[in-house]
């Protein structure tokens, strides 16, 4: 006859009365209690992660610091300062005066800002199909660099005339206050050149930052616009 041996938590060994050591071993189901406890404590984790996933992603509507920022203006829309920026023309023009439609780039960048140069293109010419006048600018975050010929060259390479579309940059000291009302990050990288979030954002007729979108959200950036 087999004896019942204990061998440890939940293990149990079974010795025939003429083995010199167990056949078999036999794992016994741990105790209820046991799970009951484990289930609590991993619902509850998964709980309190959820909570922080939520509020960190304001209610899992944004993953991504883009997201977040397109979430939080389009709920809460923010003034815009009386910022005076000089235009590729040399003009003095206030943006917060809106309605207006407004990207940051750095005229040097190889990339990226070349392709927002054509999908800024795009989006005025959409426009105009829909029979709208919106002022368009693109505003250097470099605006010690960007000097006027760097402007204009930067214009013509994308076609941008001046209307309804210019290029523009803040005065120095008025930057990082600019910079700040639209949520814009700008990282110096190691060549010279920067990184930095895209979109394309409306001021509206209240001089309020109300939005920001995809560069090639044509439909969505005409919708907004017709307010």
């Amino acid at each position: 006859m087999a004896v019942p041996e204990p061998a440890g938590d939940g293990i149990c060994l079974c010795r025939g009365s003429g083995d010199a050591w167990p056949r078999a071993a036999l794992r016994a189901r741990p105790a209820p209690q046991r799970l009951i406890r484990g289930a609590i404590y991993t619902i509850g984790a998964a709980l309190v992660g959820c909570a922080a996933l939520w509020q960190a992603t304001d209610g899992a509507r944004a993953i991504t610091a883009e997201g977040a920022r397109r979430v939080a203006v389009a709920d809460t829309p923010r003034p815009v300062p009386p910022i005076v920026v000089e235009t590729m023309a040399g003009a003095s023009v206030v943006p917060a005066e809106g309605p207006a439609l407004v990207e940051f780039i750095y005229t040097t960048c190889p990339t990226i800002c070349q392709v927002l140069g054509g999908d800024f293109a795009e989006l005025r010419d959409h426009l105009a199909a829909e029979d709208l006048s919106v002022p368009m600018f693109s505003i250097s975050f470099d605006p010690k660099n960007d000097d006027l010929e760097a402007m204009r060259t930067y214009a013509d390479l994308h076609t941008a005339t001046g209307n309804p579309w210019t290029i523009a940059r803040p005065h120095l000291d008025d930057l990082p206050a600019l910079l700040r009302t639209f949520d814009v990050t700008v990282i110096p990288d190691n060549w010279g050149g920067y990184e930095h979030n895209i979109a394309v954002l409306l001021i509206d007729g209240d001089a309020r930052f109300a939005g920001a979108f995809d560069t090639r959200a044509f439909a969505e950036i005409i919708h907004a616009v017709r307010g």
